[in-house]
């Protein structure tokens, strides 16, 4: 299966069928919603886009709601944006730096900058997409730091006074003048061989700052 752009969709086969076709439908519902946005995607152009009938959709996804949050989530998952990264509070270095090129990786790719400027363009006459979009992804990544350097705080090497401000601080350092430039549709081959290296110095700086 291809997807609108001539790229293939790999399907894993040790999935079960319907797995397979919960697959091909996110697939769809993320190239739709990047495409024409929350408003103007539908479930049935999400089953012909997927190759799927409309009730295999809904059998997956109750709703449009309900599609278009776990398609943010799958985004995350793709780039291992999930509790099971940030678990080993004794070794922060490593962990925020995996962190940090992880999600440094994902807030660039242009399928978040497309629904991110999405949301924004339609947040006056659909502000409710805006606030799914901001559940699914920046909340619950942000929730994910916050309780992880809960967790750090335990271990005496670093103090984080309050744990959700620090995850928001390191979050936002790390969108740094790629994301910028990328919003802005600027040329980025100069910063671009710099991006991994800024990533690691951002999550190490951000460690330094509060070390005890």
């Amino acid at each position: 299966m291809t997807d609108d752009h001539g790229l293939a969709i790999n399907l894993d086969a040790t999935l079960s069928k319907s797995e397979q076709k919960r697959v091909q439908i996110l697939h769809a519902a993320i190239e739709l919603f990047c495409q024409q946005g929350f408003s103007n995607t539908s479930m049935d152009e999400v089953a012909k886009h997927a190759e799927v009938s409309k009730q295999t959709v809904y059998s997956h996804f109750g709703s449009k709601d309900d599609l278009f949050v776990a398609s943010i989530e799958s985004k995350c998952v793709v780039h291992q944006l999930t509790e099971n990264l940030l678990v080993d509070a004794t070794q922060p270095e490593l962990v925020l730096t995996v962190f940090a090129q992880q999600f440094g990786e994902m807030i660039v790719s242009e399928e978040a900058i497309r629904v991110f400027t999405t949301c924004v363009a339609q947040s006056d006459t659909h502000p409710e997409v805006s606030e799914l979009f901001y559940n699914a992804g920046p909340k619950h990544i942000l929730n994910l730091v916050k309780e992880y350097l809960v967790k750090v705080n335990q271990h005496g090497k670093y103090y984080f006074e309050n744990p959700h401000d620090s995850a928001v601080r390191l979050s936002l350092m790390l969108f740094g003048e790629l994301r910028m430039r990328l919003e802005l549709g600027l040329s980025t081959a100069d910063i671009l061989p710099k991006r991994q290296a800024y990533l690691k110095e951002t999550a190490l700086m951000f460690l330094r700052a509060h070390q005890v």
